[in-house]
């Protein structure tokens, strides 16, 4: 079993978006015996709280459903149970690798769009005080790197 950890900063519109799309490929391609996924931020500003409801809203529209309860990311725990830790901007990764205990830490972390088969971005820009054009261009980014992500496991 692989498990991928999707990492944004507040864990309420970024993470839990790649979470609901990578989990909706799981489904489709029958992959629950091998693969697993969960979210989480480098903050806790939002821990305990449903993601946010325009992202919710904008996931429902192409058929995702954003399910996932924000969390702060554990660097105690997290680097120990998940293969791939995934971030979603530049920010989100080095915050990561500065959280990382060991090499084999820094080893599982990864940018969100380095992933990314179709499109070329430098990251998965933050909607949050945006417009609804920023919610739809968050999912079109992960429904594009999901797919490579999937690739890539694969590979592996």
């Amino acid at each position: 079993m692989k498990e991928v950890l999707f990492v944004c900063l507040g864990n309420i519109c970024r993470s839990p978006s790649a979470e609901a799309v990578f989990n909706s490929l799981i489904e489709k391609y029958g992959l629950a015996g091998e693969l697993q996924c969960d979210s989480a931020g480098t903050a806790a500003y939002h821990a305990g709280e449903p993601a946010d409801y325009r992202m919710r809203q904008f996931g429902k529209k192409r058929g995702y459903n954003l399910t996932s309860i924000s969390r702060p990311f554990n660097a105690l725990t997290d680097f120990y149970r998940f293969d791939f830790i995934i971030g979603m901007d530049r920010q989100n990764v080095r915050d990561l690798k500065a959280s990382a205990h060991k090499e084999s830490d820094l080893r599982k972390i990864y940018l969100m769009t380095d992933f990314c088969v179709k499109s070329k971005y430098d990251s998965v820009p933050d909607p949050y005080y945006g417009g609804a054009a920023g919610f739809e261009l968050v999912l079109d980014i992960l429904e594009d790197a999901c797919e490579g992500l999937l690739q890539h496991i694969h590979q592996d």
